[in-house]
């Protein structure tokens, strides 16, 4: 077995992630380099880095439906290029038509040359302009940032980037001498990745969690906020008035008085006749007549894993049909206790 053929089958032992042309995979690299070297591979060995044919690096050998051949790089650049080309043309009429829809209402509203709230609001496109739009702001800021985590794209690569970039930024403010407290779900408290960023920050870092916590927040230094503005996060909001970040603020700190202490002293959630806190929460939602997405949703778990509470609860309550587990709940208390100890 040659040295190249060893690398593909140690590289081929790990799971094949998601990623974008720019940032191509080691077993691509190998498969497409070795295509151009040799002017094919197999449809077979190609099949485990399926984005060389996603990505236009590989294309059907004409007659010979079991090799693919490479493309040349020039031509693979440039059909790239264009793609990204047409993205940001997209995005520039994106914004083109937020423009047209708001001019006339900013017109209607009668203040827009007042200058109070000029800037109030900005309307911030792609990942590229957030992360930077938050970056200056953080830059500037000296006193406190107040954020709320969500459970999401901590399992993908742009979460992991994610948290590489607000490390750096959240140590800057703290060797500043400014406060940062976070708020999560419990579903985070133990996800390595969380637990690592506690390892490594120096300062004053405060950490807590909740059941269900509202969408992404930042506020910086109490003066502004950072909300998405669309499902697939690529737009984001930059609040600068007076009252809504107050709203904001006032929001979180109703919230940071509920939650369950994380970081730097963690708290334990106490069980109740043998129900822990999650299955209260979930029982809670079962009475509400959620389904069980809708409750993975809200709690920030998987299907399967809310389904497995749902099954202990069942069982420490002793039902046997989902019809008579919402009975039981009622008959049992537990959600009583649940309000006394809020």
């Amino acid at each position: 077995m040659t040295g190249e053929a060893h690398e593909l089958k140690a590289i081929r032992d790990e799971p094949h992630l998601e990623h974008g042309p720019e940032d191509l995979c080691a077993e691509g690299t190998v498969l497409y380099t070795r295509a151009l070297r040799e002017g094919r591979v197999s449809a077979l060995e190609a099949a485990a880095a399926p984005c060389l044919t996603a990505y236009g690096l590989l294309q059907p050998s004409v007659g010979h439906l079991d090799w693919l051949e490479p493309v040349a790089p020039a031509v693979a650049l440039h059909r790239l290029l264009d793609v990204s080309a047409q993205r940001v043309a997209e995005e520039r009429q994106r914004e083109a038509r937020l423009s047209a829809m708001f001019e006339p209402l900013m017109q209607v509203d009668g203040r827009r040359t007042a200058g109070a709230d000029a800037g109030a609001v900005r309307v911030l496109s792609g990942i590229s302009q957030i992360n930077q739009a938050i970056g200056d702001v953080m830059a500037d800021a000296t006193n406190e940032l107040l954020c709320i985590q969500p459970n999401i794209h901590y399992g993908d690569r742009r979460g992991q980037a994610s948290q590489h970039l607000s490390l750096r930024r959240d140590q800057a403010m703290l060797d500043r001498g400014a406060r940062i407290r976070t708020l999560y779900q419990h579903t985070q408290r133990h996800l390595p990745l969380v637990r690592a960023r506690y390892e490594q920050l120096r300062g004053d870092a405060e950490a807590r969690s909740l059941d269900e916590v509202t969408d992404r927040l930042i506020i910086v230094d109490r003066t502004v906020g950072f909300i998405p503005a669309s499902a697939d996060r690529t737009l984001a909001l930059e609040v600068r008035h007076p009252a809504l970040v107050a709203y904001f603020v006032t929001t979180f700190e109703r919230l940071w008085r509920l939650a369950t202490p994380m970081h730097p002293q963690a708290a334990q959630r106490p069980s109740l006749n043998g129900v822990t806190p999650r299955q209260r929460t979930i029982a809670s939602l079962l009475v509400e007549g959620h389904t069980d997405t809708d409750i993975a949703d809200r709690l920030g778990m998987n299907v399967r894993t809310a389904r497995v509470h749902i099954a202990k609860l069942a069982a420490t309550l002793g039902s046997e049909s989902r019809a008579q587990l919402g009975y039981l709940i009622a008959e049992s208390g537990i959600l009583r206790q649940r309000d006394g100890d809020q």
